[in-house]
C-alpha cells in the first residue's frame, strides 16, 4: 500500500484539504501551520477539525505532515531569527494536539558561519526548550541537500541533533529524495546501500515520512531544485525502486514537485501508484 499525497493549503482548513486529497487519490496530505515566510497562524476551528478527523479515519489516512515556516531557524546567528524559531515552533507543537498523533516536519537551520557542531548544538537546545512530555506529535528532522551553511545534510548531523534532545523518543526523520540525491547519496544506483547507511546512523525506525520529488540538478550538486516526478535526474525507474522498497513501506510520501494546478499532482500520484508492485 502507497500511502501518498502532496502539500496542500490550509488557507480553508483541514475538512478541506482532506476533501482535496480524495480527489486525487491522495490518502495523506502535508501543510505549513502558517504562511511559508512566517507570520500568525490561521485560528483552530474545532468543528473544522472534527470533521477533518472523521473524514481521515473513515478513509483510513495515513499520518499527516505539518510543515514548519522556512524562515524557522533555530541555529541561526541572529538572536531575533532564533528567537522567532522559538516562538513558531513552541505555538506550532502546541496548536498540533488538536490533530494528536501526526508529524511536524522542518528544516534543521542554517549555522550561518558558527560550524556545524554549534549550529547542532543550538537546534537540539531548541527543541529541548519547545517540546513537552505530553505531546503526542513526533517531531521530524529534514535531511537537507547541504547548500550553504545547511545543517542536517548528512545522516551523522541528524542522529547528533537527535542525540541531544531530552525527548528523543519524540524526534524522527523526513527524508527527501530530491535533498539526498543533491546531498551526495545515491539513490539512483544504490538505494539499499543508502537506506543501510541511515539505519547505521540514525535508525530506520526514526524514518517517518519522505518527500517523494525528482531534482533539476546532478547528484552531489548541493541545490535544492526539486523536478517533477521522472523528469530530473532522479527517474522514474528509481523512484519505482523506491516506491516498492521493503524499508519505505508504509510511510507517508509526500509530492513537493514544482505544479501550480492540483490535477497535477493527481497525476504524479496516478504515476507513482502504478509503479507499485
Amino acid at each position: 500500500m502507497l500511502h501518498i499525497g502532496c502539500h496542500l493549503s490550509a488557507a480553508k482548513g483541514y475538512t478541506n484539504m482532506a476533501k482535496q486529497a480524495l480527489s486525487i487519490n491522495a490518502d495523506t496530505f502535508a501543510f505549513f501551520t502558517r504562511n511559508p515566510r512566517g507570520g500568525k497562524a490561521k485560528d483552530i476551528d474545532e468543528k473544522d477539525i472534527e470533521t477533518f478527523l472523521a473524514i481521515a479515519k473513515e478513509n483510513n489516512f495515513a499520518k499527516i505532515v505539518a510543515h514548519a515556516p522556512y524562515t524557522v531557524n533555530p541555529c541561526s546567528a541572529d538572536q531575533k531569527t532564533r528567537d522567532f524559531a522559538k516562538m513558531i515552533l513552541e505555538d506550532d507543537l502546541k496548536r498540533m494536539e488538536y490533530t494528536p498523533g501526526n508529524y511536524y516536519n522542518f528544516h534543521p537551520g542554517s549555522h550561518v558561519g558558527q560550524g556545524v557542531e554549534k549550529g547542532i548544538e543550538i537546534i537540539a537546545e531548541t527543541l529541548n526548550l519547545v517540546m513537552f512530555p505530553e505531546q503526542t506529535t513526533t517531531v521530524l528532522l529534514e535531511g537537507m541537500a547541504g547548500k550553504g551553511s545547511e545543517v542536517g545534510s548528512r545522516f551523522e548531523e541528524l542522529r547528533a541533533i537527535i542525540d541531544r534532545v531530552s525527548l528523543s523518543s519524540k524526534v524522527g526523520v523526513c527524508l527527501d529524495t530530491c535533498h539526498l540525491n543533491d546531498a551526495g547519496y545515491d539513490i539512483v544506483n544504490s538505494l539499499d546501500e543508502v537506506l543501510d547507511e541511515f539505519d547505521r546512523v540514525v535508525g530506520l525506525s526514526r524514518l517517518k515520512a519522505v518527500h517523494i520529488n525528482d531534482s533539476k540538478n546532478p547528484f552531489a550538486s548541493h541545490k535544492d531544485r526539486h523536478a517533477p516526478i521522472g523528469e530530473g535526474h532522479i527517474g522514474t525507474e528509481a523512484f519505482e525502486r523506491i516506491v516498492n522498497h521493503e524499508a519505505l513501506k508504509g510511510l507517508p510520501f509526500i509530492l513537493e514537485t514544482p505544479h501550480e494546478e492540483l490535477s497535477a499532482y493527481g497525476e504524479e500520484i496516478r504515476i507513482l501508484r502504478n509503479l507499485c508492485k
